[in-house]
């Protein structure tokens, strides 16, 4: 499929790479990928990924449509919360993984929904994650939506860059947070210590890969269970950075219990029983992208969640 499209004023000076991946919803890796492979003109002539964009300038790309994928449909009992020929909602349990990688092609959200859906899904992302608009951690829980259809992908997608579509949850964290209500902006991107951990930053370098980051909280309740201050916050996201929950509370010290990568080990001993971070994606509200109307769908605390807080009530 051949696109094409005119830079105005306010593109000037915006790489190239970064401006079609604002402009078509692709990551910035997969624009590169075009450009590198030929796929992409500036007023008919082939131009690098570092390109800076300039007013008038004619951009002709090249995108391929949905590859057939080699990913086995497999019925692992989903927990659907509504569905409808356009996109479909489900409950996702903890520690399974959204998407196949390289290393595994089984039991994740993917294979699921392949054969729940019958291979109905839309194929923006590419063969390894079609219909998926956003993605949960694997040992995070909860509500996620997932789109049948291109159309309704790009609608959906659309929603959540422009903070349009309502994402709650919950979390138990350690600690007795200030405040009963705040929000937290701070800027996330890879660490440069570690690759696979994110890291906050002073400020956002969109050069860099460093995103701004807006996270707000509120407080459920306070306990103390075994010395120990614990509490359990409702999170809205207003963007939807990798770890950005897990990442913003540890850094002001109040670690999610049960997290392994950014919590706190010793705290972790108490709730051994835990299989990853107390994190919960509560709900979801959002305009259906072909009706109209507003959509508003809510989840269960899982058992997991509920034994936590039972723990630290007593």
């Amino acid at each position: 499929m051949i696109r094409n499209i005119v830079a105005n004023q306010e593109d000037i000076d915006k790489r190239i790479d970064l401006y079609l991946s604002e402009k078509f919803d692709l990551t910035r890796s997969a624009v590169q990928k075009i450009i590198e492979n030929g796929g992409i003109t500036v007023n008919g002539i082939k131009k690098e990924k570092n390109y800076k964009i300039k007013n008038g300038d004619v951009i002709e790309i090249f995108i391929d449509g949905p590859k057939e994928i080699d990913i086995a449909a497999q019925d692992l009992n989903l927990e659907v919360l509504y569905e409808d020929e356009y996109l479909i909602v489900i409950n996702k349990r903890q520690g399974m993984t959204v998407h196949p990688s390289q290393n595994n092609y089984e039991d994740t959200l993917v294979n699921a929904l392949l054969y729940h859906c019958k291979g109905s899904l839309s194929g923006i992302n590419g063969e390894i994650r079609p219909g998926i608009v956003h993605r949960l951690d694997k040992d995070t829980s909860g509500v996620m939506i997932a789109a049948k259809s291109d159309k309704a992908h790009l609608s959906l997608a659309a929603q959540i860059k422009s903070h349009n579509f309502t994402r709650i949850y919950n979390a138990i964290i350690f600690g007795n947070i200030k405040d009963d209500a705040g929000t937290i902006n701070l800027p996330l991107g890879r660490s440069k210590k570690d690759f696979r951990k994110v890291a906050v930053y002073k400020s956002a370098s969109p050069e860099n890969k460093i995103r701004e980051a807006v996270t707000h909280y509120e407080v459920i309740g306070r306990y103390n269970y075994k010395n120990n201050n614990y509490t359990h916050i409702k999170l809205k996201l207003e963007t939807g950075r990798t770890h950005q929950i897990r990442v913003h509370m540890s850094h002001l010290g109040h670690p999610v219990i049960g997290d392994e990568v950014y919590g706190n080990k010793n705290i972790n001993k108490n709730f051994a029983f835990l299989n990853g971070q107390c994190l919960h994606s509560k709900s979801i509200e959002f305009v259906h992208p072909v009706t109209g109307e507003n959509i508003f769908i809510e989840s269960d605390l899982p058992e997991y969640f509920e034994k936590a807080l039972a723990l630290i009530q007593n």
